[in-house]
């Protein structure tokens, strides 16, 4: 006979922890938290990522538990109308359905995996999951691929409290010890008796910008032969420079060529004009023409004073005016007694060129710069021959180097050559300057014509191998000036008594020599291989009438088992 109660209810109906998980209140407070974390997650996802998200809200062990209590609430709740009625089916449908879609959630979110595959038109089937989850895949000497999830958003490992990876097939013991939001690689070639290619080593700097560049180069080589300065591009090879008087005749039919087209007008004109200006260089600037010609205007910048950022002083002809930078930054205002307008693009209180782009090393006004635009409908200032008899149109001041429009290669560039008996020569091409062709001498300044940048050689190898070598970037300079660097990790390998450390960066595979062969470690994101394969037939964009704006796609795909 079952136990009732006084109203013909089960008495385990009555228990206090049955009555608090069926509670109503307990429902509103559950269904609460969760609207706030879904907020949460929102706001987190739109301003860091879905990683930080899931990390701290959608992944987290508190919100698993919080789903749990919903699901047990509903459960609960549906058991409280027992015995069921037929007026209970659509109470009862209803919170299957949801307790259904919880169940569901957990597993999904428990075991299921979720990731991007990238298709091209015309490629092969590709059945390679890229899951969001960073993984250290060590290629053992055994010939297995081992991983290990490597996700550091709350706990970073730290030589103090390493992170262990157990052993390796050959007895060594691997470790993570430390994880970097940002890895630099630098080239240092490793010296060779034999082959290999020729290496140079060179710094460039200039007091304008206050800046000291040095880099290592190999010979024809398509990654580690080149070195861009957004303003200039320098390049290594082997070989000879071609002789100086060929090569200003072949930069003179090429300036020639670009210039025979230009019509000399003194009629007004749309002008455009972008300029640099820097405060540690009041007579120098650097300008580029993007409409029209060149406006004729001479642009300094004042130095800061009492923490502003200084004014900006442009002279056009007879016309002089000021305008302080902090308060018109981004804004298009007139130059009085002028056509022309002035807008302040951008300033960067220790200007640096990193990655061939302009940044700013730090906040202090160790070197100010900035970058103004000037338009305007006038008369450009005439297209004046050089001290080589070339016609060119000159930029304001008639000498800096124009940065180079974006796609556009560098106008400026040094082609060193590494001949068979060690000589070092070189080409140089330079907007100011023109073209000249020469030796180089170890350790003796080559000026550019660039600015004032200034180029040494001071290190050679005849016979050397690619090398590189990796350091992390403090978090200020790796958001200042290289937010495209990868993520890296740094690996501890123990064995025979010796220990070796070696940086990993996102996407590169590095060999680390243990007892027998070299053991291959990458890091990147996981890998997951799957039972189908995806290919790409067609892509079509469909794009509403009469503009380029795109009103839909459509994919034809062909899935195919592996």
């Amino acid at each position: 006979m079952r136990n009732l109660n006084s109203a013909g209810q089960p008495a385990w109906q009555s228990n206090p922890i049955f009555e608090f998980f069926a509670s109503l209140k307990l429902a509103v407070v559950l269904l609460a938290v969760l609207i706030v974390a879904a907020i949460a997650g929102t706001i987190y996802e739109s301003s860091f990522d879905a990683k930080v998200a899931r990390a701290y809200v959608y992944g987290a062990s508190w919100f698993n538990i919080w789903l749990v209590l919903l699901g047990a609430n509903l459960t609960v709740s549906a058991l409280s109308r027992w015995p069921w009625r037929k007026h209970h089916l659509a109470f009862l449908i209803t919170h299957l359905g949801i307790i259904t879609l919880l169940i569901g959630s957990l597993i999904g979110r428990i075991w299921g995996v979720e990731g991007t595959i990238t298709l091209f038109k015309g490629e092969p089937p590709i059945n390679r999951l890229l899951v969001d989850q960073r993984q250290l895949r060590v290629h053992d000497i055994d010939g297995i691929v081992k991983g290990f999830p490597v996700e550091f958003l709350h706990h970073p490992p730290s030589p103090q409290h390493p992170r262990g990876l157990g052993l390796l097939a050959s007895g060594a013991r691997l470790q993570i010890v430390d994880y970097a939001p940002a890895i630099e690689g630098k080239l240092n070639p490793n010296p060779l008796e034999d082959g290999g290619a020729p290496a140079l080593h060179f710094t460039i700097s200039t007091a304008m910008m206050n800046q000291h560049l040095e880099s290592w180069l190999l010979a024809d080589d398509s990654q580690h032969g080149n070195f861009s300065m957004g303003l200039a591009n320098i390049e290594f090879k082997r070989g000879t420079a071609p002789t100086s008087t060929s090569a200003s005749t072949a930069t003179s039919t090429r300036l020639g060529e670009a210039t025979a087209g230009q019509a000399i007008t003194n009629q007004e004109v749309e002008m455009e004009e972008s300029i640099f200006a820097f405060s540690r260089a009041p007579d120098e600037q650097i300008g580029r023409v993007a409409k029209g010609g060149s406006t004729g205007a001479k642009v300094r910048l004042l130095p800061p004073t009492s923490g502003n950022k200084g004014e900006v002083a442009i002279s056009l002809g007879e016309k002089e005016a000021r305008f302080d930078v902090a308060a018109n930054l981004g804004r298009e205002i007139g130059i009085d007694g002028t056509p022309f307008t002035l807008k302040i693009h951008d300033y960067w209180p220790d200007f640096r060129i990193e990655n061939g782009k302009p940044s700013s090393l730090s906040d202090q006004p160790n070197n100010p710069a900035v970058l103004v635009t000037i338009r305007g409908r006038g008369v450009p200032t005439a297209a004046l021959p050089d001290s080589h008899g070339i016609g060119k149109q000159t930029t304001a001041t008639g000498g800096p180097p124009a940065m180079p429009a974006p796609g556009e290669e560098a106008s400026n560039h040094l082609t060193l050559f590494s001949a068979d008996d060690g000589t070092i020569s070189y080409d140089l091409v330079s907007r100011k300057n023109g073209t000249s062709t020469g030796k180089i001498e170890m350790n003796k300044p080559l000026p550019t014509g660039w600015a004032d940048w200034q180029l040494i050689v001071d290190k050679t190898m005849p016979h050397a191998s690619a090398w590189m070598d990796f350091r992390p970037l403090k978090s200020d300079q790796a958001s200042a000036t290289s937010p495209d660097l990868p993520d890296g990790v740094r690996i501890r390998v123990q064995q025979n008594g010796q220990i070796l450390e070696q940086w990993v960066p996102a996407g590169w595979q590095i060999a680390v020599p243990t007892s027998s062969e070299a053991t291959m470690v990458a890091y990147g994101w996981k890998i997951i291989s799957l039972p189908i394969a995806l290919e790409l037939l067609d892509f079509e964009v469909k794009r509403n009438e009469g503009s380029d704006s795109p009103a839909g796609f459509k994919s034809t795909l062909r899935i195919s088992t592996t």
